[in-house]
């Protein structure tokens, strides 16, 4: 082969490296908004807060919120899998993180060798911690999970007695904590989170009988700091909340948040499409008269929901416009109508502010069908993040 025609493929992924990636589409988080829900947070429910980060942070990127709120000083972060924790130390996280989820025994290992505090949710689960934590001659930080009406994971309230006596007795545990989760908080007037919370402090009662400490009681999801100030007990847990987005349209905003997140974008293409015309797949929608159509780049390859098609709304010049037809997997098209402008490059907000009117999450979210939580998860990792804020110090795109 001439040398000619020889590629340079290291130059070439250097060119595709995140921190080098100018694609127009990209989610930008405030990091001061961020602070602000934090600090409101737990002013609001006046315990510590256990942030919690797992799926990519909802979105808003795991490692750099991470790093941030421990720099604001948060005490404790949750996570739900154990490679979610060891990406945090790896990445120079060195607050007390908690595994959240059930705990599959070839890795309780690692839980320890990196100093993840691992939820136990059964005696049989709590042998597997030993075993590990024996085999390394090290000490297992552990959270006691009981099921109050999830029947998720846990050892069901009324049967929590043995389970804890075994944790209390255990050599090789320490527990920190115990919790469970509420299953109807984001609704104020679901009467299961009192029938809940009476179940886990029923349940903890028995660290009183065996005359052991109390570990940490942390119950309050972010429905719960919002509605129910009898869930707070020592610790809580926003999720959602933390991130400024409300978990449920029942929901009451009882704390001023800031949402943290955007989804923006760029005008790629701008024509008229005449009277007749169909647009995108399946020629769903037809053009009832000329009419100015702009192409977005962003589709359902990156996260953003396909049902949205001819059903969401973006905006472009601080005006909302409709989307219409389908939305196809890296692009979706927008009507300005007979009379709209637009040019190449002008910004386009999927989700937050432009000028004087905002699409929330939660309206994106009910547009398309779903919960808030799927619209910020799904974001995934093709769109590039981006932080601002006094609190960003210029962080580059990750």
């Amino acid at each position: 082969m001439p040398e000619t025609d020889l590629i340079d493929v290291t130059d070439t992924a250097t060119s595709l490296r995140p921190e080098a990636n100018d694609r127009p589409t990209r989610v930008r988080v405030d990091l001061d908004a961020l602070s602000h829900n934090f600090h409101a947070l737990q002013a609001h429910a006046g315990v510590p807060v256990m942030g919690i980060v797992k799926a990519n942070a909802y979105g808003h990127g795991l490692v750099p919120v991470a790093l941030h709120l421990q720099a604001q000083g948060i005490g404790q972060l949750g996570v739900a899998l154990v490679e979610e924790g060891l990406a945090l130390r790896r990445a120079g996280v060195t607050v007390p993180i908690l595994v959240l989820g059930g705990i599959h025994a070839p890795q309780v290992g690692q839980f320890l060798a990196c100093d993840l505090e691992v939820t136990v949710s059964s005696i049989a689960k709590l042998r597997q911690v030993e075993e590990a934590a024996a085999a390394l001659g090290r000490n297992a930080v552990i959270h006691l999970k009981v099921d109050t009406g999830m029947e998720r994971i846990g050892v069901h309230s009324d049967n929590a007695g043995a389970f804890i006596e075994a944790a209390v007795a255990s050599r090789w545990c320490t527990v920190k904590g115990i919790y469970s989760h509420l299953a109807c908080a984001d609704d104020p007037a679901s009467p299961m989170t009192v029938e809940q919370r009476e179940r886990f402090l029923h349940a903890c009662a028995h660290f009183d009988r065996l005359g052991a400490p109390m570990p940490i009681r942390h119950l309050a999801n972010s429905g719960g700091v919002l509605h129910f100030p009898d869930t707070w007990l020592d610790m809580v847990r926003p999720g959602i909340a933390l991130y400024g987005v409300m978990p449920d349209p029942a929901s009451r905003p009882t704390v001023a948040l800031k949402p943290a997140l955007s989804l923006v974008s760029k005008v790629v293409y701008f024509k008229v499409v005449k009277a007749g015309r169909t647009v995108s797949y399946g020629a769903t929608w037809t053009a009832v008269a000329d009419t100015r159509v702009i192409t977005v780049p962003i589709g359902y390859g990156d996260g953003y929901p396909r049902s949205l098609s001819s059903r969401g709304e973006v905006l472009v010049r601080g005006t909302r416009q409709p989307i219409i037809g389908r939305v196809c997997m890296d692009q979706f098209m927008v009507d300005l109508g007979p009379g709209g402008t637009a040019y190449n490059e002008d910004e386009v907000v999927l989700i937050g502010r432009q000028g004087s009117d905002a699409i929330s999450c939660e309206a994106v979210a009910q547009a398309a069908g779903t919960i808030p939580y799927e619209i910020l998860t799904g974001l995934n990792a093709r769109i590039p993040r981006e932080y601002i804020g006094a609190a960003s110090g210029g962080q580059p795109l990750a």
